[in-house]
């Protein structure tokens, strides 16, 4: 029997714009602290709060738009959020102070976030149900690769050209994502109807509460990560390291693309925790290395450590989220798990920027540690325990 077509135009397409829209966020979020630091002379907890006040622009506009997008239109909800994009974009470009700027990136983040949820539903619904798991794991590519590329082609960027070049790239790549987006066509929603029309308050409706339990420790381990998503180039600066900073993203973007396909085949073969537990743990190495990196080489290790463990990590946490989640809700589970792991990202860069002044990049990246194992500890019991049995009930 022949196999239902995967790769249409307008999967194509729609992954594209998804990775462009991603590409431009991650290459901001690593960039924004110093920005701020060296154009508005902010503290490190400004800065990092700079960063960060994207993502929760991010997470309030998904958790609208995941119960909004069948009335309004997945394609209307995405040309929209991508108008959105683009316009606040070009305001990153005259001259302001550091409220400003926390109120574009917070608004920023709106529009990523209406056309993110976009992207997400309609892929949902271009994808053949018969490759379903194939088609949404080959789509998940485009934010694991835009979390590498988009800080690798930055830290250079603002190196060579200055801050500006980032948001005039951002803003070019936005404006092309447009026509590209305009050629998708309307996909057909069944508005289904679990709950529709109740006005009572529910949870549910905004968090599904089988894929909560990996998504909590997806939290827990995406805050540890944003100490780097945020700081690595502040640190790579003041460690004298600025040319091993540059190379650190793409370190870290082949240590998941090499190491991507050998896990995925463990993982159906042996289980999550054949994965989730070495991730972990290698993640938890890739910080004591990068916390006592003096050379370009240990700074690199670092990087591949942390791809290999918090790249696979996000992998094995989503798969886990979206197979313990009956079908008809496998839309929700996977808002569930970005949602949790943005508010990670999200609140991390602010938290963790009280830390500097006292500690340092070192002490900060050394305080990680004890956390990434607490992670593991917290998925052991909330999910590693019974992952076996969990598996098999819901297979």
């Amino acid at each position: 029997m022949q196999k239902e077509k995967l790769w249409t135009k307008d999967f194509i397409s729609i992954s594209l714009v998804n990775f462009v829209m991603m590409l431009s966020m991650y290459l901001l979020i690593v960039t924004m602290a110093s920005y701020a630091t060296d154009a508005y002379d902010a503290s490190s907890s400004m800065a990092g709060l700079a960063s960060s006040i994207f993502i929760i622009g991010v997470l309030f506009a998904r958790l609208y738009a995941g119960k909004e997008v069948a009335r309004i239109g997945s394609k209307r909800m995405l040309i929209g959020g991508i108008v959105f994009f683009v316009v606040i974009t070009a305001l990153y470009l005259i001259p302001s102070n550091i409220y400003v700027l926390l109120a574009v990136r917070f608004l920023h983040g709106v529009g990523i976030g209406f056309a993110s949820t976009a992207t997400g539903t309609i892929v949902a619904q271009v994808v053949p149900a018969s490759r379903k798991g194939e088609g949404i794991s080959y789509f998940s590519l485009s934010v694991i690769l835009s979390t590498a590329i988009g800080p690798l082609i930055g830290l250079p960027m603002i190196s060579q050209f200055g801050y500006e070049s980032m948001f005039i790239f951002s803003l070019v790549v936005g404006m092309l994502c447009l026509p590209v987006a305009l050629m998708v066509k309307e996909p057909v929603v069944d508005n289904g109807a679990e709950g529709a029309g109740s006005k009572v308050f529910s949870l549910a409706k905004y968090l599904e509460p089988n894929a909560l339990p990996v998504s909590i420790v997806m939290f827990v381990i995406a805050l540890a990560y944003s100490g780097t998503l945020s700081f690595i180039a502040s640190f790579a600066k003041e460690a004298d390291l600025t040319e091993a900073g540059s190379m650190y993203f793409f370190v870290y973007a082949m240590a998941v693309l090499f190491s991507r396909p050998f896990t995925g085949k463990l993982m159906d073969a042996k289980g999550a925790n054949f994965v989730a537990y070495p991730a972990m743990i290698a993640f938890a190495l890739g910080m004591l290395v990068l916390s006592q990196a003096n050379s370009g080489a240990l700074f690199l290790l670092a990087a591949a450590l942390i791809g290999l463990g918090y790249g696979n990590f996000q992998s094995v946490a989503q798969t886990v989220a979206i197979k313990m989640t009956p079908p008809h809700r496998m839309g929700l589970a996977t808002s569930t798990f970005f949602i949790m792991m943005d508010i990670g990202i999200g609140v991390g860069p602010f938290m963790l920027g009280y830390m500097v002044p006292d500690y340092g990049y070192r002490g900060l990246y050394l305080a990680m540690v004890p956390l990434i194992i607490i992670g593991v500890f917290t998925y052991y019991a909330l999910h590693g325990k019974k992952e076996k049995s969990l598996t098999q009930q819901n297979a």
